[in-house]
């Protein structure tokens, strides 16, 4: 019989009934969109206990994106490293390449049920874009996907694998052309036409209730992770890990270990090239809390409120606030927020390519990145377990181009 460990039942599940995870989230909206939001709010919780809507949902996470993802002992990491044992929580191996898959599949089939013609979305990584496009054809609704230029050439395969789907890709050229300006755009696109089409948010952010459903829809990964993680070792992982940029994989695996006091959950952000304002997206290290889309939250922001230029090599965490939930929890201490940098993250790229035979994405690359260097300070009796949430194709070409492996190979990689 498998092992179980109950929980202890913290405060950390909220929001309240207007959306607020402590003193963040909300949804701070313009009057035309009140409506609006509050129809897909009360749609929402009318159909997430449906034992019909949990059947369809869970069938396709079953036969269709491939759940349960594994959780991996990666045995020659760990051994290089020395120290800890690292486990991978196989979230790359979904269908379309990450854990995105997860909410889309929940939030195409909600415009579905409320008779929406079209769902609009912001990507970054484009791996949102991705599985949003995969969803819309899957369940026969027209998918136009926001998208920054610098994003738009540095992810050109996922660019390809929207257009493929029947996706429109819309470049977008203002501001710092990446995701915080693709957010902005495709908000206004919504604008124009709330009634037919349903904004398909691609994190825990934006107004109430998408930082609570894109949660819930993540949560299976937590669930799962966490009873697998009992069955192969007889206990609870010492440490969580995940990447945070708007933070949906990280609370997604965060959720089944935040009643486990005595499991350590740390988000990983990008350091990118140093703590200096725009050369990194750390927003819970370096921010303050601010308003940005629709909601309240830590804010990477200039004295006057406005969200500063923000940078990391990975195309999908390049956002300046944080989802409301992180940041509730870094203020109940529940959970620590660290940074990887840009080289952290790209050691930790090849790293796991040589040593496991698994691409990581960047994005994912930043966990891993610190899990190396925490695991190298622990003792072989205890266990990380890193969120693997994506896997690295789309980023092979920008960083065989930018960063070949001969720049790293002399003595920054653990296998020369």
């Amino acid at each position: 019989m498998a092992k179980t460990i109950e929980k202890k039942v913290l405060n950390t599940q909220q929001p309240d009934e207007k959306g607020f995870f402590g003193n963040y989230g909300g949804a701070y909206l313009p009057p035309s969109l009140v409506g609006v939001m509050q129809e897909i709010t009360d749609s929402y919780m009318q159909i997430k206990d449906d034992p019909a809507f949990v059947e369809e949902l869970t069938y396709l996470q079953q036969t269709y994106s491939g759940r349960p993802s594994p959780v991996y002992y990666a045995k020659r990491l760990s051994e290089a490293v020395g120290g800890a044992k690292i486990y991978l929580k196989r979230e790359d191996l979904n269908h379309t390449g990450a854990h995105k898959i997860n909410h889309c599949l929940g939030e195409v089939l909600l415009a579905k049920r409320m008779g929406k013609k079209k769902v609009i979305a912001e990507t970054g990584a484009g791996q949102h874009g991705v599985a949003l496009a995969t969803a819309a054809a899957l369940l026969g609704l027209e998918c136009d996907i926001y998208m920054g230029d610098v994003d738009v050439a540095k992810q050109a395969p996922n660019v390809r694998r929207m257009q493929v789907l029947g996706a429109k890709v819309v470049p977008v050229s203002r501001g710092t052309r990446t995701l915080k300006d693709a957010v902005d755009a495709a908000f206004e696109a919504y604008l124009q036409d709330p009634v037919t089409t349903m904004y398909a948010i691609g994190s825990v952010v934006g107004p109430h209730p998408f930082p609570m459903m894109v949660r819930d829809f993540q949560s299976v990964v937590g669930r799962e992770a966490r009873q697998q993680f009992l069955d192969m070792t007889g206990s609870l992982p010492n440490h969580v890990v995940a990447c945070v940029g708007g933070g949906s994989n990280a609370i997604g695996i965060f959720s089944g270990f935040l009643d486990d006091p005595e499991v350590d959950i740390i988000g990983v952000e990008p350091g990118g090239r140093g703590p200096a304002n725009g050369d990194n997206a750390a927003t819970m290290t370096y921010g303050t809390p601010g308003i940005i889309h629709g909601f309240s939250c830590y804010l990477l922001q200039d004295k006057d409120g406005e969200p500063l230029p923000v940078y990391s090599i990975a195309s999908g965490l390049d956002y300046p606030g944080v989802g409301p939930q992180h940041c509730y929890l870094k203020d109940i201490k529940r959970v620590k927020y660290e940074v990887a940098t840009d080289r952290d993250a790209l050691v930790a790229f090849y790293d796991l390519s040589r040593l496991e035979g698994i691409i990581p994405a960047l994005e994912s690359a930043h966990a891993i990145g610190y899990a190396i260097k925490v695991a190298a300070k622990m003792s072989p009796e205890q266990t990380i377990l890193v969120n693997l949430s994506g896997r690295g194709d789309k980023d092979m070409d920008y960083v065989m181009e930018h960063y070949p492996l001969e720049a790293y190979e002399e003595q920054k990689l653990l296998v020369k």
